[in-house]
């Protein structure tokens, strides 16, 4: 994941609008995640501190108000109190996924997941930061320590917006073994390694020496 990924934005050379998309991430971040963001932002700007970005000219200041104005009422409603209709499919949906949790088989499938939480009007970002409260004490931890399969965690880790999930999901799984090809190379290796062994002779030799003790009584037997 790059700096852009983590702040949400497509890359851009313009250093406010980095520094908006920094600020509107920090609201809603953990101290793992502002971290991340801080970090992120660094790379955005070329190392400069979010605390020191510098004011855009006018031109660009105009522009950036313009979208200011635009984003904060995408913000404002998505931080609007929910309505009575909308607490109780918020209540609906996290009943669902706890349901979900006590079904081991199901819990596996990403698709099971999409499906109750895409839902509309679930999928509504109000609603969705609700419900993403009401689960993450019990499901976060468990998409971090990989509890879940991969698909199913990121899938949390992007619809909740958990960075520490996206992270964690991106992860190489330790578990993971050598192709079957590299292993028979490797158990060639190996064995053109090893010393040749010595054969033992002997069985082979005391078995013709009985065979020739045998041979020569019969035929003493027969000469008599």
């Amino acid at each position: 994941m790059n700096c852009w990924d983590i702040l949400g934005i497509e890359p851009t050379g313009d250093r406010e609008r980095i520094r908006q998309a920094y600020e509107r991430q920090m609201k809603f971040a953990s101290d793992n995640e502002a971290q991340a963001l801080e970090q992120a932002f660094r790379e955005a700007t070329g190392g400069m501190p979010a605390a020191s970005a510098a004011a855009q000219p006018e031109p660009v200041a105009q522009e950036v108000r313009r979208e200011q104005t635009e984003e904060s009422g995408v913000e404002s409603n998505a931080e609007r109190a929910l309505d009575a209709h909308e607490a109780q499919v918020v209540r609906e949906v996290v009943i669902q996924i706890k349901a979900l949790m006590n079904d081991n088989q199901r819990q596996q499938d990403a698709g099971i997941w999409k499906a109750i939480l895409c839902e509309p009007p679930a999928d509504q970002l109000p609603l969705r930061r609700e419900i993403a409260k009401s689960l993450e004490p019990q499901i976060r931890p468990m998409a971090e320590n990989g509890s879940f399969p991969r698909p199913v965690a990121q899938f949390l880790g992007d619809w909740f917006d958990w960075f520490s999930v996206r992270e964690a999901s991106h992860e190489p799984d330790p578990r993971n073994y050598p192709d079957e090809e590299v292993s028979r190379e490797q158990a060639s290796a190996d064995q053109a390694d090893q010393p040749p062994q010595m054969v033992n002779f002997w069985p082979a030799v005391i078995g013709w020496i009985v065979g020739l003790v045998i041979l020569a009584t019969l035929f003493g037997g027969m000469g008599g």
